[in-house]
């Protein structure tokens, strides 16, 4: 078995229990591995460093850094993985930040399904 055949190793940063556990297993139904869920940036970082996941699915309100600034940190990281951030609110609620963020895309909760991170994944970021 090659890597390509590998699921995508994912790590899920949300910090609302229900909501992580929700993503976690509606992705993993999905085909991809979820290698860890997190509630906070500094936990997603330090996660990102020991896991290497491929993509992390991350939220852009969180209780101790921004998501964005996380983003912006993991985009530093060795290996970088691909940020997809999320988040309740209108992406243009976040406007030139949003846009100016190391990420491969956004995708609003409601629509957050595992066919829409591959959609997202597979544009050009």
């Amino acid at each position: 078995m090659s890597l390509d055949d590998q699921p995508a190793r994912v790590l899920v940063v949300d910090d609302h229990p229900d909501v992580r556990g929700a993503v976690s297993a509606m992705l993993a139904a999905g085909g991809f591995a979820v290698v860890g869920a997190v509630a906070r940036g500094v936990e997603a970082v330090a996660l990102a460093s020991e896991e290497r996941p491929d993509i992390v699915v991350l939220d852009i309100r969180l209780p101790d850094v921004d998501g964005i600034a996380v983003a912006e940190q993991l985009a530093r990281l060795p290996t970088p993985p691909a940020v997809v951030l999320v988040s309740s609110r209108d992406a243009s609620v976040y406007g030139r930040r949003l846009a100016s963020a190391p990420v491969q895309g956004f995708i609003p909760k409601s629509a957050l399904t595992a066919p829409a991170l591959r959609a997202v994944l597979a544009s050009p970021g």
